[in-house]
């Protein structure tokens, strides 16, 4: 069954083509006397330049719509991409079990790894299971659990963070959540194993943070990273959120300004348009990158992993 596509406001002359590309596919479908071929193949053609031309030229507003798009593949499609053998463990071991983070151990590329991911969800009952991948203090104890489990087996950590925040929610606080978030945040800068995060489409606040804190940090050419949401930054600087979009240029939360900064260490290609229109294209890109990160700690001693890790963000603030 096919899946209707969803457009972004700025992708309405897109929209525009394509619904008369399918107008005319519809009408050759009923009556097949009618050639049409020659047509289609100019709309295709059209509708393709206009999609490079706006993806081309992008601001970090529309990124971050981009980020948030309903239909970009979430990290359930990532694990079941990338990762074989996949077994998902539960529980915090004091609290409950908390599905904003989804978290396990599988094999990748045949090699036994901690898997942990924010899950936003692709339909309602499942964003609503998922809190729309908020996670509570019990999901980053259940972090800290899996990537200390990770560390005395000597298996890497791989993350793969897409997530609003964490949840502001008073039974969050009430459980601790921003103790919860250090100590997942300690946790990642004391493994002895190397971990690697992949922001896949939306780092917010140090609900990213608590799995981003890692040897290498990687990004989706179209994803965001930053302390706050645009939304909330031009509510606190302005007081009005219709700047949001003015917040977005001045925060530098584009994998693009992130990389020239130096925060993050690689950008992965999406297909033209986002990578919710080459979702196989994303996954298998995320998967090469991944491997290359793997693959410079390969050899190195426990130490040598925390020190280059601790190193890579003292450099940060040396920098900026």
């Amino acid at each position: 069954m096919s899946v209707t596509r969803s457009y972004l406001d700025f992708e309405k002359p897109v929209a525009e083509l394509e619904s008369k590309l399918e107008e005319l596919r519809t009408l050759a479908a009923r009556d097949g006397a009618v050639s049409i071929s020659e047509e289609v193949g100019r709309l295709e053609g059209k509708a393709a330049a206009a999609l490079s031309d706006i993806y081309a030229t992008l601001t970090p507003w529309q990124k971050t719509q981009v980020a948030r798009h309903p239909q970009r593949p979430h990290f359930i499609d990532y694990c079941a991409g990338l990762i074989t053998e996949f077994t998902p463990l539960a529980g915090d071991r004091h609290y409950g079990e908390d599905q904003a983070i989804v978290a396990g151990f599988g094999r990748f590329e045949g090699r036994a790894v901690c898997v942990l991911g924010q899950e936003k969800g692709s339909s309602t009952e499942s964003r609503l299971r998922h809190n729309f991948g908020m996670a509570k203090p019990e999901g980053y104890r259940k972090a800290v659990r899996l990537m200390e489990m990770a560390d005395r087996f000597g298996l890497p950590v791989l993350a793969f963070v897409d997530t609003a925040g964490a949840f502001p929610g008073i039974e969050a606080e009430e459980r601790g959540q921003a103790e919860a978030i250090a100590r997942s945040t300690e946790t990642c800068l004391g493994l002895g194993v190397p971990n690697v995060a992949v922001v896949i489409g939306e780092g917010g606040s140090g609900g990213a943070i608590a799995l981003a804190t890692a040897n290498r940090v990687l990004m989706l050419e179209h994803a965001i990273y930053g302390v706050i949401s645009p939304e909330g930054a031009a509510s606190i600087l302005w007081r009005d959120q219709g700047r949001a979009a003015d917040a977005a240029t001045a925060m530098k939360i584009t994998a693009q300004d992130l990389l020239r900064l130096g925060i993050i260490d690689a950008i992965i290609p999406e297909a033209t348009g986002g990578a919710h229109r080459g979702r196989d294209a994303a996954i298998a890109n995320t998967g090469k990158a991944v491997a290359k990160a793997l693959a410079e700690f390969d050899g190195l001693s426990p130490d040598e992993i925390r020190d280059r890790r601790a190193a890579k963000f003292l450099d940060i603030g040396r920098k900026l």
